[in-house]
């Protein structure tokens, strides 16, 4: 486990959106995480649970009309809910940065690739234009962009999916910052460039020791990049692990019906999926029990009635959080599987 002073510190962060003769509504409910350098996260659930809005409330990146947001978000011990536009500014690009799931809509579609990376560096690093061109070249380069000195006069639509993520990639590193957030940065994008973008995200995070929060459903992304997994479901953290043991032994019944709903190429021929039944609109309240219990099959009565906290789970110990009355019984870990504690020469 890292040890280092977090870069980014979450503690009990709700928001709650409100609309003028509607009820309010809580999208993400008392979450909290933190995050080190050298470190990737990942927040992982089904569309609607919360991960982007988590993601823009760091940022300060959502509306102030009809949006309360409470709790602390710290990024390198500096409180930044309720923080003014001014500082907010200074910070996204230079100290944190985040890489947007659809790069096609978030990059300005009449201004050349060039001039959108190197605002950023005129912006924060005291580059004239010259000297940011230059600097603009090597970050399209590093990102994997061929011809990186054409591409700098080329329009977005110009470029395909996988070349106009890497862009924005090249815009959230070009002042190295401390914190990274990517939310679902290789969604549509083929298998080769997914792979592609995870392997430019590890080598960043592993090269410059930048803190790296990955949001995502695909649990394939998670496999391969995260160290530490958080699970959400309808605005709240239900189930924190280290990634191996998440995979190797699910505690929530949602964290095993999403493992379970993944196609295995070990998988008998014709074998039917495992979906979880339901949707993610067949939910409750936090304050009446379990929101997951209208879609769990091992749900109790116990389930329903009172708030399920998270806590840290029984049969694993403080490195591992559970906000579930009836987990998964855990499997005996495979011979050979990692453990929470070994080190790098035990693995």
């Amino acid at each position: 486990m890292n040890v280092s002073q977090p870069v980014l510190e979450v503690e009990d962060l709700a928001v709650t959106f409100s609309r003028r003769g509607e009820a309010s509504t809580r999208a993400v409910d008392g979450v909290s995480f933190a995050v080190a350098p050298g470190e990737t996260i990942g927040l992982v659930g089904e569309s609607g649970c919360g991960k982007s809005v988590t993601s823009l409330a760091v940022m300060g990146l959502l509306p102030k009309r009809g949006v309360r947001v409470s709790g602390s978000v710290r990024l390198d011990g500096q409180e930044l809910v309720g923080a003014d536009d001014r500082m907010l500014r200074r910070l996204r690009g230079a100290d944190m940065a985040m890489v947007f799931q659809d790069p096609l809509s978030s990059l300005n579609p009449t201004v050349p690739i060039g001039t959108q990376v190197t605002e950023v560096l005129l912006e924060h690093r005291d580059m004239d234009k010259k000297q940011a061109s230059r600097e603009a070249v090597e970050l399209l380069d590093k990102v994997g962009i061929p011809d990186p000195h054409r591409r700098l006069k080329e329009y977005p639509h110009q470029l395909s999916g996988g070349m106009r993520q890497r862009a924005l990639i090249a815009m959230a590193l070009a002042c190295s910052p401390r914190l990274l957030i990517a939310d679902e940065p290789t969604t549509a994008l083929d298998v080769t460039i997914q792979a592609q973008i995870l392997e430019l995200l590890r080598e960043l995070v592993v090269g410059s020791g930048t803190a790296l929060v990955m949001i995502t459903h695909d649990l394939g992304v998670v496999a391969g990049l995260c160290d530490r997994v958080h699970v959400m479901y309808a605005g709240r953290i239900i189930e924190s692990a280290d990634r191996h043991e998440l995979f190797a032994r699910p505690r929530h019944p949602y964290t095993g019906g999403l493992l379970a709903s993944v196609p295995r190429l070990d998988s008998v021929r014709g074998a039917p999926l495992h979906p979880i039944r339901g949707s993610a609109r067949d939910t409750i309240p936090w304050t009446e029990g379990c929101a997951f219990a209208p879609r769990c099959d091992n749900a109790e009565d116990d389930c329903l009635g009172d708030i399920v906290p998270l806590v840290p789970d029984p049969a694993f110990g403080l490195d591992r959080e559970l906000r579930c009355r009836h987990p998964l019984q855990p499997a005996p870990a495979p011979a050979g599987a990692y453990r929470s504690g070994s080190t790098s020469e035990d693995r």
